[in-house]
């Protein structure tokens, strides 16, 4: 039996250090486990643009035919494009060979149903995990067929089936792609659109030889926001390695958090679509709340995590719901997250009211403060969450992911990582000086637990 470290099967899907924690042999192992769980008889496979995704990706489809399953190759994808190709072929299930922003020394396995449902720790990650554990393995006297199918324009058209072309203006765009697998979907965009891009790091390379891919951090958005201000661009979007998050920055170089464009995106679409139910993150909130039930809609808050999301998008029929990680979820697909659509829509809604990016955002940086997510490394994660819900008992409580209490002047959320003692901080107040002060009293608060 090889040995396996079971903390790469994490919430929302498999990660791990290649080839220490994952490797050809895990992949097989991990496809011949996924064939007991869900007894397919055809699954969608692809990967990202990882060094180590072609040989992972080889032996997913061997464990896969040894089972006696029949594979879709899709080839190197978006992750939004796996899940298209689930829904498109008709296939009882889907493997991407993906680590998202991870490192480049990372990669794992993205895993969902028929229908492109998701497999999270809640539906069956877990229970993979057991079965690959336990050693099983089965070679079947009928091995399964492999195919190749190019998706690529079955899926475009699905996400243009979202805006109507030829509102949109001929936009100067900035555009990160990371080195990541999105700059095929991108590049037909802006031909059909005949958008003037300014292009960044837009060849494929697993090495990312800029670093980890991913645009929420900081130093990342250093050279997109300079692009913007020397080409003069009308805003800037970048993706992550495996493009399933979508990320803005206006005309003037700011980064537009995730909590923000939320509310920008249900605006937009409830007004397209009548009011409907929004599915909103359990770290920030208000914004969206508030804007959704003042045109006449719901809102349910959300554990965080891309594979919850989707399980509830599906069970209350929700029109979209959002991520302050920035991911995006849409009923138009499949009620899953897509990191096209939102760049798509954005350019729409700017076409039809002639506004500038920030202009569209002003209003809420204007009214909500926040602080970007904050991480603390602690010595015990429970000691935390039960000083915090201790000290701070007279608010409103949330247990839904952590911990999250909510004032009249401010709200935050505290919650434990899924692999490290590490505590995640979000914050938001309804001014500036709330948000510091009390930023500063939870840090204050936390730190007594440092490592």
């Amino acid at each position: 039996m090889i040995n396996i470290d079971p903390t790469i099967f994490k919430a929302y899907d498999i990660r791990g250090i290649y080839p220490e924690q994952i490797n050809e042999q895990i992949a097989y192992q991990i496809a011949q486990a996924y064939c007991k769980f869900i007894n397919p008889k055809t699954v969608v496979v692809g990967r990202d643009v990882r060094l180590s995704g072609p040989a992972l990706l080889e032996q997913l489809k061997k464990g896969l035919v040894d089972c006696g399953v029949n594979v879709i190759d899709i080839g190197t994808i978006t992750t939004d494009m796996m899940y298209f190709g689930v829904v498109h072929t008709g296939a009882d299930g889907g493997l991407m060979v993906t680590a998202s922003h991870n490192p480049k020394e990372y990669n794992g396995i993205k895993m969902v149903r028929a229908k492109a449902a998701p497999i999270s720790g809640d539906t069956g990650m877990y229970d993979i995990r057991d079965i690959v554990l336990s050693g099983f393995s089965q070679k079947s006297p009928q091995a399964g067929e492999i195919t190749f199918v190019d998706v690529f324009e079955p899926y475009l058209e699905k996400v243009f089936s979202v805006i109507d072309p030829a509102k949109i203006k001929p936009f100067k765009v900035v555009a990160n792609l990371n080195f990541g697998a999105i700059g095929r979907n991108v590049r037909a965009v802006a031909e059909r659109l005949h958008l003037d891009m300014v292009w960044l790091n837009d060849q494929p390379d697993g090495n990312f030889p800029k670093g980890r891919p991913d645009p929420l951090i900081p130093s990342n958005r250093d050279e997109t926001i300079a692009l913007i201000k020397s080409s003069g661009a009308d805003f800037g979007v970048a993706w992550d390695a495996d493009a399933d998050r979508c990320f803005f920055l206006d005309e003037t170089g700011r980064f537009l958090s995730g909590y923000f464009t939320t509310a920008v995106l249900a605006e937009y679409l409830i007004k397209k679509n009548g009011p409907a139910r929004i599915l909103v993150d359990s770290k920030l909130n208000w914004a969206t709340e508030e804007l959704v039930k003042s045109l006449g809609g719901e809102t349910d808050v959300t554990r965080t995590g891309h594979s919850f999301y989707k399980e509830k998008m599906i069970k209350e029929d929700a029109l979209f719901g959002g991520e302050v990680s920035a991911h995006y979820f849409f009923k138009d697909f499949y009620y899953l997250d897509n990191g096209l659509m939102p760049f798509l829509l954005i350019m729409e809604m700017l076409s039809q009211n002639g506004k500038k990016l920030s202009e569209i955002y002003r209003p809420y940086f204007e009214k909500y403060f926040a602080i970007e997510e904050t991480n603390f490394k602690v010595k015990s994660v429970p000691e935390v969450l039960a000083a915090v819900k201790e000290k701070y008992s007279t608010g409103r409580l949330s247990e839904l992911d952590g911990i999250a209490v909510e004032f009249d002047m401010w709200r935050f959320s505290v919650r434990g990582s899924n692999t490290e003692p590490v505590i995640r901080l979000n914050l938001e107040a309804r001014s500036k000086e709330f948000m510091e002060d009390k930023c500063k009293e939870l840090s204050d608060l936390i730190n007594q637990f440092k490592q």
